[in-house]
């Protein structure tokens, strides 16, 4: 989503009215569906491995029994699938927990993860490393990119008169302006032949070629960094309806919306540097949350992250089965399906559903 197009005024966050869905029960229901899903898709693919099997062979890595799979059946699953799966899952549950938090923070119902400039840092730090054929260092530059990108943003938005939610993505749509133009600047001077292919895939979000290191970085930052924010429901319940609720239920509103800000920059960055810009899952599932289960972020956040786990865990299946032997870019999945459910949210929103 165009950090741009998230500036647009009167696509504020407002309440709305809570409904019947129970957070305890559906927040089980969605982690069982999530390690049914897991198992599934690791399973999926033209190696001849059923879902069973696939299961018993994870088990017997965890020390419960033994693989009923040949070595090489077992490493397809352990070394190839699984990784990729962990690391799908992480990523989305990243994304949508970032993209809830900044649009209460900002107020705003078209922000994403990405609305401070973190996806345009992140693709220009990995261009670079691309280009100079240090593809082991791609997580890293991608990761000081995003963090490079958030703090030219906060800086901006500090010296435009400070961090108002309006000021911040303003200035967020400023530094991802200049971040894609350097970022298509440095392609077009320097890239030519695979280097063009591998920068595009990348650009346009891909888990190919996923090993247990991102799954590492991914699942860490989600534990690391994921869990503080579902802790901080009750503030971010408070920026949900203004700086002066906030601070009429006692939060210092300016140390708090920076310490969230920077917790889901540290998360996005993280997953951005595994995965590449995946576009429309922080954007979508808070919104597909909220029609059920209501504005508060005590279930928001919870929900929101297993739904984007499940969600991208799939897409990215779609990406890398449905036309075998090509592969495509999972964020082309994720696109194609986000925008048109984006907009049959946004048509129930104008309907008052």
């Amino acid at each position: 989503m165009s950090a741009a197009v998230a500036s647009r005024q009167g696509a504020v966050v407002r309440p709305a009215p809570r409904r019947s869905i129970r957070t305890g029960p559906a927040t089980a229901v969605l982690a069982a569906v999530l390690v049914l899903s897991i198992t599934a898709a690791a399973a999926v693919g033209p190696a001849d491995i059923s879902v069973a099997d696939a299961f018993g062979s994870m088990l017997s890595h965890l020390g419960i029994g033994t693989s009923p799979l040949s070595a090489l059946q077992d490493g397809i699953i352990w070394e190839l699938r699984l990784p990729r799966v962990l690391t799908a899952a992480a990523v989305g549950a990243g994304l949508a927990v970032s993209g809830a938090v900044m649009q209460a923070l900002t107020r705003n119902a078209l922000a994403d993860p990405y609305l401070l400039g973190l996806s345009s840092g992140a693709s220009l730090g990995a261009v670079c490393v691309l280009l100079l054929g240090l593809q082991l260092l791609l997580p890293l530059a991608a990761f000081i990119g995003a963090l490079a990108a958030l703090a030219a943003t906060l800086l901006l938005a500090r010296l435009a008169g400070g961090l108002t939610p309006s000021r911040t993505v303003l200035a967020g749509v400023a530094v991802s302006s200049l971040g894609s133009a350097l970022t298509s600047l440095v392609i077009f001077w320097n890239a030519t032949g695979d280097s063009y292919r591998n920068i595009l895939g990348w650009l346009l979000g891909s888990l190919s070629g996923t090993q247990w290191s991102s799954a590492g970085i991914a699942a860490g930052a989600l534990l690391a960094v994921g869990i503080p924010l579902l802790a901080a429901a009750r503030l971010l319940d408070g920026f949900a309806f203004g700086d002066d609720a906030a601070s009429a239920l006692g939060i210092h509103v300016p140390a708090a919306r920076w310490a969230l800000l920077a917790a889901t920059a540290l998360l996005t960055g993280a997953m951005v540097s595994v995965s590449g810009a995946i576009g429309f899952i922080g954007l979508v599932f808070p919104h597909l949350v909220r029609l059920v289960a209501g504005p508060g972020h005590r279930a928001l956040l919870p929900l929101s992250a297993l739904l984007g786990a499940v969600f991208l865990i799939w897409a990215d299946t779609a990406a890398r089965f449905v036309f075998e032997p090509r592969e495509l870019p999972v964020g082309v999945v994720t696109a194609v399906i986000g925008a048109p459910v984006f907009a049959w949210v946004l048509a129930r929103r104008k309907g008052g559903a």
